[in-house]
Order: structure tokens, then sequence, then C-alpha cells
């Protein structure tokens, strides 16, 4: 992990909100009662809770037009520089499958193997990332258009991959591409990636004196999208004939789209007198959040709470949410000053007794 000083803390506190919100969210869908789900915090909470995945799928394109664009200036060839994509595509793959079978296992339902192979956001991250690897053989200046297109051919491709009649293909490849509301597919979620290596390459060009100019860009641009997205969403006309809002609708990628841009812009200003040596407990989410996620989704799904799940009143799950959100800022916490509280509990042992050698 890179320290504080090497990173944008604009952009982990970006990523820390996003992921407070997938909390909240996990475990109002977990343990609010079913009667309850009708009512307005529910509505409000699955609503908000719906960001979380564009914001972290758009930060990891982010963080890989990053890569991308330091092992370009270090002169590595392009060959190099896209064998480099691969192998962070092969990482994400790992940690997921390793994700899928630690659940596998706590769950002692051994029948249940297939669920291995579920397509999670994380198997969504290495597919996407294998895919547009390819972007990596281009320069910085020239990923900044090439990608913003590849966003917008996926999000527009997205409803016609619905219709597409996939039912004689192996289950997991379908899971992998076409969309659906239990998984990850490559459409139209990898959209987000696309969008973000664009967004990344900008970043990554700019100059210090241009930031903020290109963050109200951001900002009202964003603004401009997701008014512009809904309103066209709203239109009883459609190119499309099959189009679910819900699951494969462009506009619903764009008003997302938006709204990230403009979480970006308000991240950026509120960070902007920050500095790496002060702690946020915002950022410090940030920082492990690939760690929080796992460990959360054991105990909101898994078998550890299982007697809170569909049990709750309104009240009852915010004080849960509070409680879950409080214990993962713990284990973040312990995770990144490990060392540290290592070497402390280890000068509060005793030092071993001489014994004599008379």
């Amino acid at each position: 992990m890179k320290p504080p000083s090497q990173r944008l803390l604009y952009l982990d506190w970006l990523r820390g909100i996003a992921a407070i919100t997938m909390l909240q969210g996990h475990v109002f869908q977990s343990f609010l009662k079913n009667d309850l789900r009708t009512g307005g915090p529910y509505v409000m909470s699955q609503f908000v809770g719906g960001m979380p995945p564009a914001i972290f799928l758009f930060l990891l394109g982010v963080t890989f037009a990053f890569l991308m664009d330091s092992q370009e200036k270090k002169g590595v060839p392009a060959t190099g520089r896209m064998l480099a994509s691969i192998r962070r595509s092969g990482y994400l793959f790992a940690a997921a499958f390793a994700f899928r079978i630690q659940l596998w296992l706590f769950t002692l339902d051994f029948g249940a193997w297939q669920n291995i192979f579920r397509v999670d956001i994380l198997n969504c991250m290495g597919f996407a990332l294998l895919i547009m690897s390819p972007m990596a053989v281009f320069r910085t200046v020239e990923r900044i258009r090439l990608c913003a297109i590849l966003g917008v051919a996926i999000a527009a491709a997205s409803p016609l991959v619905s219709g597409i009649d996939l039912s004689g293909s192996p289950e997991m490849i379908r899971h992998y591409i076409a969309p659906d509301y239990n998984f990850f597919g490559f459409f139209p979620w990898a959209s987000f990636v696309a969008f973000g290596l664009s967004a990344g390459s900008i970043l990554r060009r700019l100059k210090p004196e241009d930031v903020p100019v290109t963050m109200q860009w951001l900002g009202w641009g964003g603004l401009a999208l997701a008014f512009a997205a809904y309103t066209i969403s709203s239109m009883s006309n459609s190119i499309y004939s099959n189009v679910d809002f819900w699951l494969n609708s462009p506009a619903l990628i764009f008003i997302k789209l938006g709204a990230i841009l403009i979480v970006i812009a308000f991240a950026w200003l509120w960070n902007l007198q920050a500095t790496a040596d002060q702690w946020s407990w915002v950022r410090q989410f940030g920082i492990t959040s690939l760690l929080v996620y796992w460990v959360h989704i054991e105990l909101v799904y898994g078998r550890w709470l299982s007697g809170l799940k569909e049990n709750l009143s309104v009240g009852q799950t915010v004080a849960a949410a509070a409680a879950i959100i409080a214990l993962m800022l713990v284990l973040s916490v312990v995770r990144t000053n490990w060392t540290q509280l290592r070497n402390w509990a280890g000068s509060l042992s005793p030092a071993p007794r001489r014994v004599s050698g008379d």
C-alpha cells in the first residue's frame, strides 16, 4: 500500500464515502423486516446504496490509468505495459475467487460449490481490466478520448446485449457478459471502468494550476450530464425496444456518471486543505476498502449475525448499521497500523528473567 503522501487524498476520501454508503445499504438489505421495505427509509437506503459499485468501478479505472501512465513515463514498451495490466487483472480475479471460496467454506454448505463462480463485483473488475488491457498500448493523451468512446459504446450496447438469446451458452458466460439484476456483467458495469480510465488519464495530464478549473468543469459537467440523461429517460420514445431503466438503460449509466463527477469535484474541494499527515476516518475506509468489503459481507450476509436478518425495525437497523461501520473502522485502523500495534504490544511484555548459572 502506498503511503498517504503518494496518494490523491480526495480519491481515497471518495472511495471511503462509497464504502460507508455500501455498508449502510447492505445492513438495511439484510436486517430490515420485510414488511418495512416499502417505506421511505429503506427506499432511500437502497437508492443511495446503488452508487458504491459504480464509484468503485470508476475509481478502479482511474487507478488503472495511473498505472498505464506511470509505466509509459518509465519507458516501458507497449507490450510490457499491456502485460502489467493483465497481471493486475489476474490479481483481482485471484482476490475474487479467494473471496468466494472463503464465503463458501464458512457457510458449511459444501453442496453449493457453484457459488464459488458467482460473478460479483471483484469478478467484474478483473474481467473489465482484462478486456481493456490493450488500452495500455496507447499514449495517455489518446486514452482520454478512446476510453470515453469505449464507455459510451458499452453503455449504449447494454440494451442490445440484453436482447441477444444467450440461452445456449454456458451460464457463467451469460453472467459475465449480459445485464442481470443478480450479477455484475460486463454490460453495463464495465462502462464505469472505461470512463474511469478516461478521467484518470485526464488527471495525469493536469498541471497543479489547472486542477481547480478542471474540478469546476467536472462538477458542472456532471450536473448537466445527469440532468440531460434524466430528461431523456423520461421521454416516452426510445430507440431501444427492450430497455429496462434499472437494469440496462444507458440513461441510468450517465445519471450515475454525472453524480460521480459531481462527488469527485466535491471530494476535491472538501480535501483542499487536507494533508497526508492529517487522519480522516472517511479516508481511512478508502485506504482499506477491499478489506472492509471482504469482512463486512461475511458479517452482514453470513452466519455470524443470522439472528438479525430480516428481523429489525428501522431504528434497530440504523443502530446496527452504525455498529457495523464503527467495527469496520476499528478493523481498518488495526490493518494500517498493525506493525506499530505489534511493536507496542511487544514493549508491554515483561523482559525474560535471567537465570543464574550458580
